[in-house]
């Protein structure tokens, strides 16, 4: 059967892109089952044949008006689907979406009528926040790093920036990498607005979310530079637990030498 990536080569790199981090979520143990989704934005890849296309869905509501959308195209792991299929299989596991003129619908277009996820209407919600306040992030991730996740069960770390700061001390590529930290929203129920509205509110300050007791939310100019921010920093929780089952609490670099640091390679302070 003919593909939408057929003959379009930048429409497709950004889609082997998502199936080959999909499989890392897998590999790594932190796509459980239909765990995790992906979102990007590939409205960048698109050309008037494909603007042409007819839909192969009927209209299906968003919930909200997301006026910075307006025409834009996505690619979305489908709902139910699991990400060690869609690393194989990216397009009968996807589907590309295509945002309608009065910007509270989406219509899929290929290659399959895949639902999104049921989580769209909080990830498109973000990439509408994000393109508002005219920042580069395509990406959007989500999935459940199990030290991070771990980590999230204690109230110490839960306060604004302690983890931020701990998991920035425990290696210096986290802070190169991963520079404006983690934030953190407390337990609410997945899926919800709720959940949404208060991932969205901690855009202005951080990459990666952590949700209490779920998983984490990455946004990022690509989805492989979004994997990459949760990597490291599931990096450093690994190495404090990993120092904390050795029975000691481990120094951590200093807040004078994460600011040389920061100073020598001109990180955002």
């Amino acid at each position: 059967m003919k593909s939408i990536l057929d003959s379009r080569p930048e429409l497709a790199y950004e889609v082997a892109q998502v199936a080959e981090v999909a499989g890392y979520l897998w590999q790594k143990g932190w796509a459980e089952r239909n765990g995790g989704n992906i979102t990007v934005n590939v409205t960048h890849c698109i050309d008037d044949e494909i603007r042409q296309m007819a839909a192969i869905s009927e209209p299906i509501a968003m919930g909200q008006k997301l006026p910075h959308l307006q025409g834009c195209y996505f690619f979305c792991k489908g709902t139910n689907k699991r990400m060690r299929d869609l690393a194989r299989w990216p397009m009968e596991n996807g589907s590309i979406i295509r945002i309608t003129e009065d910007c509270e619908h989406y219509e899929i277009i290929a290659d399959n009528p895949v639902k999104p996820t049921s989580e769209l209407p909080a990830h498109l919600a973000m990439h509408n926040y994000l393109l508002g306040k005219g920042v580069e992030c395509k990406a959007a991730l989500h999935t459940h790093p199990i030290e991070l996740v771990a980590m999230s069960h204690a109230e110490k770390f839960l306060e604004k920036d302690v983890l931020t700061y701990l998991l920035w001390s425990m290696i210096p590529e986290t802070k190169a990498f991963c520079p404006r930290g983690l934030g953190v929203v407390r337990y609410e129920l997945p899926g919800s607005q709720i959940l949404a509205d208060a991932t969205i509110a901690q855009l202005d300050e951080y990459d990666v979310t952590l949700w209490e007791k779920h998983g984490v939310c990455a946004v990022g100019p690509n989805i492989m530079e979004a994997f990459d921010q949760v990597d490291v920093l599931n990096k450093s929780a690994q190495i404090y637990i990993s120092a904390k089952n050795m029975g000691f609490e481990p120094d951590g670099m200093t807040r004078e030498q994460m600011q040389e640091m920061t100073e020598a390679f001109g990180l955002p302070k």
